[in-house]
């Protein structure tokens, strides 16, 4: 049953999204869940977004601000919500009906976070056919339930600093756990899904609800799309670092021992973003201690090591690596390409 009690806060900070933005509104408005509040944070769109934010009137409370990225709109957001449950939505994605009582259903004292699954969708809203919700729990070992406890999500981020879980929108924190690591300054990512995913196993429980009860909208645009720039898979290693470094912070706070950046190396996907990096931008490439040998001896070791991820799919991670790193550049490239579109 629903716990009744609950307030969600449903904060969407939005920089030129207006063409998406009407939908993600009007998805948190149409919930069957009497107890929220909308808070829409314009970072300074030039787009047709303010039109479209005070088409809503009352029914949202509406934020407008100098661009500063997304982490600072959702500390502005944050700050104005008063919610039990926080759930930053991404302009660009869409909840599900019945998605608030749904996590809910689910709630208990001690939870950091409810994470769901994600479906995707292209620009239209049309569902990619052969895509799937993400996290790809079908890969993990064993099936939920209860592969996916709170306790066994808390040893995968520990030892290999990745666990299933889907991106932004596909998480309902605690307010208890957002006051503990909120206002975010500089020194976290830029995204505040990173840091939050990063530092919720940590300071409390995270229940997975192995159901789509959002959706994840592809498009060109996605601060997400790996195949935009050859920079982006550094990036994305940089934004790990900052991971690394969040959950090091949230270890402190509870007196537990840091992971060693070390488990860095450890991580399946990583290693997949970080063969592209040493083969398209190796100049850049930010890992410390990293090379195209290290990350090879990672890939004969990933199908052998404790992961949450099934034998047979570490496996084909190591073959790509493992082919993609070694290829001449031309074929490497092609084999990049291919994965990450």
């Amino acid at each position: 049953m629903a716990k009744k009690g609950l307030f969600f806060s449903i904060v969407i900070a939005n920089y030129n999204y207006g063409h998406f933005l009407r939908q993600a509104i009007e998805s948190a408005l149409t919930q069957d869940w009497d107890r929220l509040e909308i808070i829409v944070v314009d970072d300074g769109s030039t787009d047709n977004s303010a039109d479209v934010i005070h088409s809503f009137g009352e029914k949202i409370t509406a934020i407008f601000k100098k661009n500063g990225g997304q982490r600072d709109a959702n500390n502005v957001g944050f700050a104005r919500s008063t919610g039990d449950v926080v759930i930053f939505l991404d302009a660009d994605d869409v909840l599900m009906p019945g998605a608030l009582r749904a996590i809910a259903s689910v709630w208990r004292t001690g939870l950091s976070k409810v994470q769901v699954l994600m479906e995707r969708v292209d620009a239209q809203g049309r569902r990619i056919q052969n895509e799937n919700a993400i996290p790809k729990i079908r890969n993990v070992i064993p099936k939920i339930p209860p592969g996916l406890s709170s306790e066994a999500i808390r040893h995968w981020a520990y030892e290999t600093s990745e666990y299933p879980t889907p991106p932004g929108s596909g998480n309902a924190y605690a307010r208890s756990f957002l006051e503990k690591i909120f206002p975010l300054d500089a020194s976290y990512d830029s995204f505040t899904d990173s840091t939050c995913i990063a530092m919720a196993p940590y300071l409390g429980d995270v229940e997975t609800i192995a159901a789509p009860l959002v959706l994840y909208r592809m498009h060109g645009a996605n601060d997400s799309a790996m195949s935009a720039s050859t920079s982006n898979f550094g990036r994305e290693i940089a934004r790990a670092l900052k991971r690394h470094s969040a959950a090091c912070k949230a270890c402190a706070m509870t007196g537990r021992p840091a992971p060693p950046l070390s488990t860095l190396f450890c991580a399946p996907h990583l290693l997949q973003l970080r063969v592209a990096s040493l083969r398209l931008t190796p100049r850049q490439h930010p890992l410390p201690g990293d090379s195209r040998i290290r990350a090879l001896r990672d890939a004969l070791s990933i199908p052998f090591r404790a992961s949450f991820e099934r034998p047979a799919f570490r496996c084909l991670i190591a073959g790509w690596s493992i082919a993609t790193l070694l290829a001449p550049k031309n074929i490497a490239s092609t084999l990049i390409r291919r994965r990450f579109i």
